[in-house]
């Protein structure tokens, strides 16, 4: 599964529950997926190489892209 390299960020699980008055009733199993991309970044020695980063890291500017 996708795992972002920064922050570890990966698949959660849990259970879907429909709720019918007032009372659980059913527990569905299911998955919460990070929104992970494939970008390029640069490393701090000057590489650029491809990695998984989630969209959070990539907006508080964690990483350095190299466009």
């Amino acid at each position: 599964m996708a795992k972002c390299e920064v922050c570890n960020k990966g698949v959660r699980t849990g259970h879907r529950i429909s709720i019918t008055r007032s009372q659980v009733s059913r527990r569905a199993n299911r998955m919460w997926r990070p929104n992970v991309k494939k970008i390029q970044i640069r490393e701090t020695n000057g590489n650029v190489r491809r990695a998984k980063i989630c969209t959070a890291c990539i907006r508080s500017n964690k990483v350095t892209r190299a466009i």
